[in-house]
Formats: C-alpha cells, sequence, structure tokens
C-alpha cells in the first residue's frame, strides 16, 4: 500500500510542476511595463500562487530542519555567494524587507538560513533559530539580534563558523523563499580575522554550491570585471555550464556604461541569467526604493536599454520563486527515493546488530549461537574445505594451505638428505664408523651398532625440522581460530576478550601437545630401525645389485677414479682403495641406510599428516567449545554477567541508529504528505 502511494506520489509531482508552470504564465503574460508597475505598487513582491508555493517549501525547510542533510540527503536550496561588498547584503534586504547587519570586514559570519513567508497581518514576525532554540525580535532589533546569535556560534571577535544560524521572517509583500546566505569572500584577512581566512571561507562556500541540488544567486557588483570576481570562479569549479547559476548584478547605478554589453555577452556562462537591480540607498524605505528603481530602468539613458524581464527587486523575487519551485519540483522523486533506501539500510543495519542481553537466559542463547556458528565455520575451512564464507581470501582456504605446509615440510627433509654433498666421500664415513666398532669377532658381520650410529646422526640432523613445522601450522591455525571466533562474537567485546584468550590458551595446549609427539617420534627413529614396508627390501636389493661392479672398479687400478651409481650420480672411489677389507662392508651398510631412511623420511611426513588431521577435527569437535565455556564459566571469569553489559561503541552505534531512523521516518512523512497534496493540485 505505501509503495503504491509512493509511486502515485511520484507520478503526480511531474503533473503538479505543469500545473505550476501553467498558473506561473497566466499569472505573468500581461504586458512587462504593466506588471512592473504592478509588482511596485502593490504591498506583495508576488503574486497569489505563493499559496501553492508555500507547502513545497515548508516541506523542504522541514526536511532541513530535522538535519536530513546530515544523512547524505541533499535538498534543493538557493545559496547566495559575492566577494566582499558586491552588494550581497543589500540585495538579502531587499527581498526580505528588513536591515541586516552592516560594518567594516565581514558581517556574515555563519550560514544564514533565511526563511521568507509572505505573512498576510500588518505585523511581522521574525525569529532566530539556532543551537536547539528559538529567540523572537522584531525589525527595529533583528540586526543586533543576528549578531548576537552570531557571537554565541561562533564566538566573538571576527572568526567565522560552519554551524548555521536560521533567520524566519513572516511579513507581508516578501516572497516565499529560502536562500543561505555565506560569509562574503576576501583574501585579505583584516585586524581580528585569521591568516587562513579565505580558505575557510571557501571550504564553506564550495561545500554549500558543490551539490547539484544546489542553485547557485551569484551576487557581484557593477563596478567590477564579472571574469575577475571570485564567486564567478568559484561557481564555475562545480557549475561549469552555469545552468544552476543566477547572477544579480548590483550597483548599477553606479556603473551604467557598459552593463547592457556585459549581461547579454555573458563571458562567465551564467546558464539562469542575469537580474540587475538597485538597491536601497540611505534612509529610503522599501517601497520608495522600489518606485526610485522601477523610475531607473525606465528613464536612463542607458539602463532602460536593458530589457525589462531582467530589471527589478520584483523580477529577481519572480525569478527566484519560479528557480525554486522547478528545482524542488524535479529533486523531490529523488529525496523520496533517497529517504527510503537510506532508511531501508539503517533498519537494515539495527536488525544486524547483537540482541540487547537483558537477562541471564538472553546471554546464554546468544552465547550459545555465536559458539554453534563459530564451530560450524572452523568445521567447514578446517575439516571440510568449504571456503564459501571467504572466497576471495586465500589465507583462509586452511585445508589448501595446510596441504601446502606439509609439502614444503617433506622437501625441506628431502632436500636435507640430498646424496650429492657425499660424491667426494663416498662410503667414508661407514668405514670409520665400522673401524671404531670392530670387535674380536667373526669377519663381514655388520654390527647393528655402526648402523644405529649413523641412524642416529641423520635423524639429528633433521630433528628440528618437524618441531618448526608444527610450531607453524598451530601459528596459523591459531591466526584463523581467532579471526572466526572474533568474527561470530562482534559487538559483544567482553565475550570477545574471553574467547580470544580461550583460544590463545587452547592452541598453546595443542602446540605442546604435538611437538611432545613429534619428539616422540624422533626420539623412536633414533632408537630402532624396523620397517615392515616391502619396499624397503625391493629399493635395498635394486642397490645392492650394484656392489658386484662397485667391487670390481675398486679392485682394478687401471680402472677410473668415478664410479656410476643411478641413486648418487658419479662417486670418487680412488681413495677408497687404501681400505681393502672394510670397503664391503661400507657398501653393504651404506645401501642398507639409504633405502631406510626413504622409509624413515616418508613415515615422519605421514605420522605429522595424520596427526595434523587428527588434531585439527579434536580442536573443532570437542576441545574449543569446553576450553571457551571453561574460560567463560570459570569461577573467577564473570564472563556471563559481563555479557549483559553492552559495549559503548556498540551501544553508541545503535543509539545513532536509531536516531538516524526515527529523522528518516519523520522526513518521510513530511515527503508523503506534500505529495499527497501535490497529487491533489494535479488533480483539481
Amino acid at each position: 500500500m505505501e509503495k503504491s502511494s509512493n509511486q502515485k506520489r511520484e507520478k503526480t509531482l511531474v503533473q503538479s510542476n505543469m500545473t505550476v508552470v501553467s498558473l506561473k504564465s497566466s499569472t505573468f503574460n500581461n504586458n512587462e511595463e504593466e506588471k512592473q508597475l504592478a509588482l511596485v505598487q502593490t504591498p506583495a513582491l508576488l503574486t497569489s500562487y505563493n499559496d501553492r508555493i508555500r507547502p513545497l517549501l515548508d516541506a523542504v525547510d522541514r526536511l532541513r530542519h530535522l538535519k536530513v542533510m546530515q544523512e547524505g540527503i541533499q535538498l534543493p536550496t538557493i545559496v547566495v555567494v559575492g566577494d566582499q561588498s558586491s552588494g550581497k547584503s543589500s540585495v538579502l534586504e531587499s527581498l526580505a524587507g528588513i536591515s541586516l547587519p552592516r560594518g567594516q570586514g565581514i558581517c556574515t559570519r555563519v550560514p544564514l538560513i533565511m526563511r521568507l513567508q509572505h505573512h498576510p497581518s500588518p505585523v511581522a514576525q521574525l525569529y532566530l533559530e539556532f543551537k536547539g532554540k528559538t529567540v523572537h525580535t522584531d525589525e527595529l532589533h533583528i540586526s543586533e539580534a543576528i549578531c548576537d546569535a552570531t557571537d554565541e556560534i561562533a564566538g566573538d571577535g571576527k572568526g567565522i563558523s560552519n554551524f548555521p544560524l536560521t533567520l524566519v521572517v513572516k511579513k507581508q509583500g516578501v516572497p516565499d523563499l529560502t536562500m543561505v546566505d555565506l560569509p562574503g569572500i576576501t583574501r585579505v584577512p583584516v585586524h581580528g580575522q585569521p591568516e587562513d581566512i579565505y580558505e575557510q571561507i571557501s571550504k564553506i562556500i564550495m561545500e554549500y554550491i558543490t551539490p547539484n541540488e544546489s542553485i547557485i544567486l551569484n551576487v557581484l557588483s557593477a563596478t567590477v570585471d564579472f571574469p575577475t570576481c571570485e564567486s564567478i570562479r568559484m561557481s564555475q569549479l562545480v557549475d561549469k555550464t552555469g545552468e544552476r547559476t543566477l547572477a544579480v548584478v548590483t550597483k548599477v547605478d553606479k556603473l551604467p556604461e557598459g552593463l547592457l554589453e556585459k549581461v547579454t555577452a555573458d563571458d562567465v556562462n551564467i546558464g539562469l541569467g542575469y537580474v540587475c537591480v538597485r538597491n536601497r540607498i540611505g534612509d529610503e524605505s522599501y517601497e520608495e526604493a522600489r518606485m526610485e528603481e522601477a523610475r531607473l530602468f525606465e528613464c536612463h539613458p542607458l539602463l532602460s536599454k536593458i530589457d525589462k524581464s531582467i530589471v527589478g527587486v520584483p523580477v529577481l523575487a519572480q525569478r527566484l520563486v519560479q528557480i525554486q519551485t522547478t528545482s524542488i519540483g524535479r529533486c523531490l522523486p529523488d529525496i523520496v527515493r533517497k529517504i527510503n533506501e537510506k532508511l531501508i539500510q539503517n533498519v537494515a543495519e539495527v536488525n544486524n546488530m547483537p540482541q540487547n542481553l537483558a537477562s541471564i537466559a538472553d546471554v546464554m542463547t546468544a552465547f550459545m549461537r555465536i559458539l554453534g556458528s563459530a564451530k560450524e565455520s572452523l568445521r567447514k575451512i578446517l575439516v571440510r574445505g568449504e571456503f564459501d564464507e571467504y572466497p576471495d581470501d586465500l589465507e583462509m582456504h586452511c585445508t589448501a594451505r595446510l596441504a601446502e605446509m606439509l609439502n614444503v615440510f617433506s622437501q625441506e627433509l628431502h632436500s636435507k638428505s640430498d646424496h650429492k654433498s657425499c660424491r667426494d666421500n663416498f662410503l667414508i664415513e661407514e668405514i670409520n664408523v665400522l673401524q671404531e666398532s670392530k670387535a674380536i669377532g667373526l669377519p663381514n658381520f655388520l654390527p647393528r651398532t655402526a648402523f644405529l650410529i649413523i641412524l642416529q646422526k641423520k635423524v639429528k640432523e633433521i630433528s628440528y625440522a618437524p618441531i618448526d613445522f608444527v610450531q607453524n601450522v598451530w601459528n596459523y591455525i591459531e591466526a584463523v581460530v581467532v579471526r572466526v571466533i572474533t568474527y561470530h562474537s562482534e559487538g559483544y567485546p567482553q565475550l570477545q576478550n574471553s574467547t580470544r584468550r580461550a583460544a590463545h590458551n587452547l592452541i598453546l595446549k595443542m602446540k605442546e601437545k604435538s611437538i611432545n609427539h613429534v619428539k616422540m617420534i624422533v626420539e623412536m627413529e633414533k632408537l630402532s630401525d624396523y620397517t615392515c614396508n616391502p619396499e624397503y627390501m625391493a629399493t635395498c636389493n635394486a642397490f645392492m645389485a650394484q656392489q658386484q661392479n662397485f667391487m670390481d672398479a675398486l679392485s682394478d687400478e687401471a680402472m677410473p677414479q668415478k664410479f656410476s651409481f643411478a641413486e648418487y650420480g658419479e662417486v670418487d672411489i680412488g681413495k677408497l682403495r687404501a681400505y681393502p677389507l672394510v670397503v664391503e662392508q661400507a657398501f653393504d651398510m651404506k645401501m642398507r641406510l639409504t633405502a631406510y631412511w626413504k622409509i624413515v623420511l616418508k613415515r615422519l611426513v605421514d605420522s605429522l599428516g595424520l596427526h595434523l588431521l587428527f588434531s585439527v577435527q579434536y580442536l573443532v569437535n570437542r576441545e574449543i567449545e569446553v576450553e571457551v565455556v571453561n574460560e567463560l564459566m570459570g569461577p573467577n571469569n564473570g564472563g556471563i554477567e559481563r555479557m549483559l553489559e553492552e559495549s559503548p561503541s556498540v551501544a553508541s552505534r545503535r543509539d545513532k541508529l536509531n536516531k538516524s531512523i526515527r529523522l528518516l521516518k519523520e522526513s518521510k512523512e513530511v515527503v508523503s504528505k506534500i505529495m499527497d497534496r501535490i497529487a491533489a493540485y494535479a488533480a483539481e
């Protein structure tokens, strides 16, 4: 129902724009001279169609008062800019019919939001809104009231502030307009102004004129070259085509020569055109000033040549109301869309936030949910190899990374057993050990002691590699577990701290168990020389088949000093001829050790791989839950009770979102009412 209503409102908005344009046409099709005379003689600067424009403007003003722009939703705004002493304040005074602060230097030190509303009563109503309060005043004291409010916002002195001040003027004869008056642009700071005053003012101006929804009212003095004006340069930065820039030329009576050429040549891209005005001088009343302005543009030999459709404060008021109405009509559907999108986004974020826990039962429910979801994630990425939760994060593809680590470990072990290093001293180590192991006994009997001595030495050389491997594996697993647990307990900092501590403690225990397991395996390999793997005998027999050829080459001194082995490549045998009695035993032991060492390396890799798989599954399926529960519910931890306390950051975020949702809902209601009203106008 609500969606259908919004679509109807958006559809009828275009029709309402056509209705307003039609109404404007019927009102302003009179002869230009008669129109100017009527506008001067009547107390109102604009005609009766303000009755329909006012609700549109009130809706936008209400949205601005609700500070919907803080939600990133821009509102159609007429932004008044101009170089210092360009006559900007005088133009605003002429439109509002009140006196604004005057003086040397910067008079407007804060963004002044001027809300003008035609008021049928002869008694004007004026008040200021700032910092959540309302200050009523009158025409006689309005300038003083603005100065006091400005001092309260920007401080005493001549500094500026970006905090806005709203001036509401309900007065007979003023146009229905809302404008934002910004500080005048000055390049050289005067006494009491900050050194970076130009940069501060530029930043404020650019913030207001950059949005595409902003209409730039550029106030230019007729006495200067338009292309040299800083306000023109700034507006051209954000509106290169000038499609949302209207220029007001002041002080036309001071330098009328060449003005017609300036406003018709348009060397500075003013897409919405020019309006030339004469502001009030001295003690003239506003009515007298309008009469003098009409007479000036009617009778002056140069100024009278300017088209009457672009001269006079009444024309300026008319143009501004027309531009404002068109801008609101164009922007309103987009405002509706952005409010709805932002509201949906904020509601979804609030719904996705952790539930605000109010009881132990709520805590236990949340705790079990968090623990269950964390365990399931760990099963997927550590056990089952499913990566849908982290499709692009390769570090979280854990089964693949663990397999890579095991392969690297295997390659490292085999690289440390490279036989090429012993080519020049082939069998020398075995011969030395055999000579030191000989005893009174039968000749050619291979002593087991010699075999174990060399085996133990080889095992010792690689004993640190398995320990380094399991340490690296558990460091990696710890990072993964902590990351997963942290993610699933987000929003509960007390629980996060406990679960992270539990994960660290558990991984430390698992790492210690693995290191002890590896040490035990290494010690077993040192103390025993057993295998039932048939590959050992097959490999050993293949090696021993080369023994006769080796011995023949060794006994024939005419043969070369090198002998080629399939396993070792070419080895130096010349020095072995000095050990004729023991070399055959050394060859036998070397071949047996080589064949057995292959079994040892494979057994180390296999046993660590199996241990790793078992430990990871044991961690995920049992240990993590036990450790977290013990950490959280231990007698001295008080974790359950701490979970009742929402973290300050989460509480602050929740409060901010709820305030935003309330603001957006109220804004949506404001826009809905005006859209309904537009639909009613279109149906008339």
